[in-house]
Parts: C-alpha cells; structure tokens; sequence
C-alpha cells in the first residue's frame, strides 16, 4: 500500500513502496487544461464501476503522472486495489485498466491547500529528489487525501506529492 499517514507530512519524508497495484484509466498526450474533464469523466466512470462491485478501492482517488507535468504528457487516473483483476473493464465509455505503483525508494511531502498552489509544493519536493536521487523520477503522483468536492474548503484540502525514483544516493 501507498503509506498513508494520519498527519500530513509538512517535511519531505522518504519511504520504500512494494509494487501498489492500481486500476486506472490513461490518458495519453495531454495538458494541464485538460486535466479537470479528464478528472470529472474518469472518476464519474469509476465511481460507476465501484457502484458495480467491478473496482474495490484500497485507498484514496490518485492520478500518476508520466512525463513533463508543465508540458504534455501522460496520465494514470484511479484508485489503488487490493486485488488486480485480469482484464480491462469499460464504464461509461471509459477503459480501466490495471497499473502500478513501482517499488522502491519514494519521496512524498503533503500539500494542504487549493490546487492552484500545487506547483510551490511540487518544487519543494522535487528540490529534495533532485538533491537526493541519483537518476530522474520513475513516476510522480498526486494522492488525494481529502476527497474534492464543491462543498470542501479549498484551504483545508490535503493532496500527498510521490516521486517514485530508481534509487538514492549512498543505495
């Protein structure tokens, strides 16, 4: 499991993963202003999946990022799973697909607040892995901790920053 603590962790804390396994829907070739139709459809499908009993999540909503997040790029959009399952399923148009979070070293650092000042935390962390990484990241996720809705209070919205890297310096 992705570890998932109770406090947010207002230092960058470093952790080894095992492999997560995640049911996601990828979206290939995108930008940050598609990123909000992209949530809403993905998680709307989601949801009717889980409603389903097709997807048991084990875990807060995530999305893994692949590539350059400030220019185009991929994207994982999902849950993590207990259980793989063995083939894709379609919801509402939308394929879910089994993924991973890779093992091994991965820094994380908590960011509370609205997302439009994501960008400030993800520089901080990504200061750390640069400083203590050897090679570049393996995977960058966003996991939601604070579930987004209309009614939650954007100061109060929590949203763990990962990087997944190869190894650190000194392993």
């Amino acid at each position: 499991m992705l570890p998932l603590t109770h406090e947010p962790l207002s230092d960058v804390t470093w952790f080894d993963t095992e492999r997560v396994p995640l049911a996601v829907a990828r979206h290939r070739q995108v930008t940050l202003s598609e990123l909000r139709g992209l949530f809403d459809s993905t998680y709307a499908a989601l949801g009717a999946a889980i409603g389903r009993g097709e997807v048991t999540p084990a875990g807060p909503a995530l999305a893994v990022f692949h590539g350059d997040p400030t220019s185009v790029f991929d994207i994982e959009i999902g849950f993590p799973v207990q259980t793989p399952w063995t083939g894709p399923i379609l919801s509402e148009d939308v394929t879910i697909e089994l993924s991973e979070w890779p093992p091994g070293p991965m820094a994380a650092l908590s960011h509370v607040g609205s997302y439009d000042s994501l960008g400030e935390s993800w520089e901080r962390l990504m200061s750390a892995v640069g400083e203590a990484a050897v090679g570049d990241p393996v995977a960058l996720g966003e996991l939601y901790v604070t579930e987004p809705s209309p009614d939650a209070d954007p100061a109060t919205m929590r949203t763990d920053l990962m990087v997944a890297v190869e190894r650190t310096q000194g392993s």
